[in-house]
């Protein structure tokens, strides 16, 4: 069985005719067919079962009856193409106009990579210029100077250029105290409604007990503006929607403008309330609906959160007139994202909290400190037993190192924070009552050089501004600078003119006429290098030219007693 040829989309109807006789005993199923009628095409391959011809042998070893027949059978995928079983994808052809537009294309871009490449950059005054000056040779001496002070602070300028990006790159922090306030108020309790009968069976319908929670937080540092702050209304209320008696504070929170202190929620990505059950009496509290708050993402366009995402305090109300436990748990919001370690990674780098990069660091440093790199190939290093636990072989390789530590990376555990809701009358009745429950947390904040000075700074519209002019001024001066070498040059030719006419006509005329015979291809010397083209004193002769010195005596002597030479310039 032949192998199936390769398919194609689309060919050309009709048996291809055949170049010359075919040699005898030969068949083709191509070229043999039904005796009449149009010629078969099948538009579907076939599989290879149903696609294999079959010749029906008679006694003698030929066909049946003594004459050659054949049972046309479905076409093969031979020779010539076949139609494909599966949708043709047809390719739209290219309009003559999008052919123009992207040879037009093409031919600005080129145009401007030569208007490019023809840009002068060079801003270095030739050399004389100050010397052919009249009464102001002081200029050239004073750019000079200038050129010189500019490289020593381009030199200054990159070099802090280098520190800034390190700085920016360090993301160095510090760390600061979070103090949180968690308060709660109750409403409509019955020891609070003084005509309430408690024997009494006949409840008022619209009585219903309620508490509030109120969580606060600040940092120490921005305890002075609290006063100026309250004023502002930076508050964020999350009472339950679904309760009738619920209300919400007509304040809104206040967008953090550049500058401004950082608030509670820019430390927290999240924050949920679980309440613990049962309550004191057994019974299950009246209200547990889910409470949780999540950061919305900032938006790409717009450098300040939203206001949902930027507040001082949040406060929520539910129904109860039972004490209820409940767990505040706040999720840290860090940038770049910190993660817990395993166990086993921090054995190895002594740390239990770290970025991606400071664990893969750490991990590199242990490496180096314990010597641990092979000696021919410095990529990879051997296990040792806390290495072993780690990665789990005895040999690793140091650009897999992001790999090794991405697995024992877990999300930072929340921060929790026990509280008891209290709506007891002894509570709320004294003197300094409600007390509040008061947690400090130690939270990171970016180095305050680098908020106030460095980010403003390298994020200032004008900077790219300035950039641009100075650039335009460079590109100005060069352009001063090429046409003060023309003017110089100009200036050397006339003067060389006017000393002496004769000797300067003939010299620029024998350069001209080298250079002439250099580009035609004409030059006497053919087997000259480049770099030796010919010259003056290889065409002056008599005394005091090269070929009266001993070098070229010598030279025609070995010339001459060469084998051959003679006989072959006869």
């Amino acid at each position: 069985m032949q192998p199936l040829q390769p398919q194609y989309r689309g060919y050309a109807p009709g048996p291809p005719q055949p170049i010359g006789p075919p040699p005898p005993g030969h068949h083709n199923p191509q070229l043999v067919g039904p005796p009449q009628g149009p010629p078969q095409h099948s538009q579907v391959p076939l599989p290879p079962q149903a696609a294999v011809g079959h010749h029906h042998a008679g006694p003698g070893g030929g066909p049946r009856g003594g004459q050659q027949h054949h049972v046309p059978q479905p076409r093969r995928g031979g020779i010539g193409p076949m139609m494909s079983a599966g949708p043709a994808h047809h390719q739209l052809p290219i309009t003559q106009a999008q052919i123009q537009q992207e040879s037009h294309r093409r031919e600005a871009v080129n145009h401007l990579a030569k208007l490019r490449s023809r840009k002068p950059t060079d801003k270095t005054l030739p050399d004389g210029v100050e010397e052919t000056l009249v009464g102001e040779g002081d200029v050239a001496v004073a750019y000079k100077k200038l050129r010189d002070f500019e490289r020593r602070l381009d030199a200054t300028m990159s070099r802090k250029r280098l520190d800034i990006v390190d700085s920016v790159s360090r993301n160095a922090k510090r760390y600061k105290t979070l103090r949180v306030w968690i308060t709660n108020s109750v409403e409509d309790q019955y020891w609070q409604n003084n005509n309430f009968n408690v024997d009494s069976f006949d409840f008022p319908s619209n009585l219903e007990s309620t508490y509030r929670v109120k969580i606060e937080g600040r940092l120490l540092d921005d305890e002075d503006e609290t006063t100026k702050d309250e004023e502002d209304g930076d508050k964020m209320d999350t009472t339950d929607d679904s309760t009738k008696t619920a209300t919400k504070s007509g304040a809104k929170p206040v967008p953090a403008k550049p500058g401004q202190r950082y608030r509670f929620s820019h430390f927290f990505k999240a924050l949920t309330v679980d309440f613990d059950q049962p309550t004191a009496s057994g019974r299950l509290p009246v209200d547990t609906t889910a409470i949780e708050w999540k950061k919305p993402e900032r938006t790409p366009a717009g450098s300040n959160l939203p206001a949902s995402a930027d507040f001082d305090e949040l406060t929520f109300k539910r129904h109860g007139d039972e004490n209820v436990n409940i767990t505040i748990n706040l999720y840290r919001h860090e940038d770049p994202e910190r993660y817990e370690l395993s166990p086993e990674l921090s054995d190895v780098i002594d740390m239990t909290e770290a970025t991606r990069q400071e664990a893969v660091a750490g991990l590199f440093e242990y490496i180096k400190l314990m010597k641990l790199q092979e000696d021919d190939e410095k990529r990879n290093f051997r296990c040792d037993d806390l290495l072993q636990k780690l990665i789990g072989r005895e040999s690793g390789h140091i650009p897999q190192l992001n790999e090794y530590v991405t697995p024992h990376l877990r999300p930072l555990p929340p921060i929790k924070l026990p509280y008891t809701i209290r709506v007891d009358q002894e509570f709320h009745s004294a003197p300094d009552a409600p007390k509040p429950t008061i947690y400090d947390i130690r939270v990171s904040v970016d180095d305050p050089l680098r908020s106030k000075h460095l980010v403003p700074f390298i994020h200032n519209p004008s900077y790219a501004q300035t950039l641009r002019e100075i650039h335009q001024l460079d590109e100005s001066l060069a352009v001063l600078i090429q046409a003060v070498g023309d003017s110089k040059a100009k200036h050397t030719f006339l003067t060389s003119m006017a000393n002496d006419p004769v000797g300067f006509v003939k010299n620029w005329l024998s350069s001209q006429k080298r250079d002439l015979e250099v580009i035609m291809g004409e030059a006497t010397r053919a087997g000259a290098a480049a770099e030796d083209p010919v010259g003056d004193e290889w065409r002056r002769g008599g005394k005091g030219s090269v070929w009266d010195t001993s070098n070229a005596r010598e030279s025609v002597n070995v010339l001459l007693s060469k084998q051959g030479f003679t006989a072959g310039h006869r």
